[in-house]
């Protein structure tokens, strides 16, 4: 299974389009907040599931701001971050995982992109394809295969 994921897009439709095409042949697009609104522009060049979470910038209460799901069989924490100030140390993000028993977290709010395994977790933020503070316009894929997951960040 291959999983694209996106993050703070604010709605900068026009990197919207490019972000889902960088990341190719996914079987699902998930959207970590800041904007939601935006999946739907998502939906407009992506039909398959499309999973999202609400971020600060986000006020409504109709999307959650947290999901733990199962995707094949492996354990996953979807959030935007800013509950768990991620911009300023992983620490509360990570001791959510554990308690969690999470194997893989996914998160943003930074605009910086990353990858890290610690303590067993994959811990994945995609950056911003809109407005990076890292310098880097980017978009995540997660693959899943045979119990392996195998991330990396993809620049636009």
């Amino acid at each position: 299974m291959l999983i694209g994921v996106i993050s703070d897009t604010h709605r900068y439709n026009w990197v919207i389009e490019e972000a889902v095409r960088k990341m190719g042949d996914v079987d699902m697009i998930v959207h970590l907040g800041d904007n939601v609104q935006d999946v739907e522009e998502i939906a407009k060049y992506f039909k398959g599931k499309i999973i999202s979470v609400r971020g600060n910038c986000d006020m409504t209460k109709s999307v959650p701001a947290e999901i733990i799901d199962m995707i094949q069989g492996k354990k996953f924490l979807i959030t935007h971050g800013h509950r768990y100030n991620v911009k300023n140390s992983m620490t509360r993000l990570k001791f959510k995982a554990l308690e969690a028993d999470a194997d893989v977290v996914l998160f943003g709010h930074t605009h910086a992109s990353g990858i890290a395994y610690e303590d067993g977790i994959w811990f994945v933020n995609p950056g911003s394809p809109a407005v990076p503070r890292d310098g880097l316009f980017s978009v995540a894929v997660i693959k899943l295969t045979d119990g392996e997951v195998k991330a990396s960040i993809i620049e636009l």
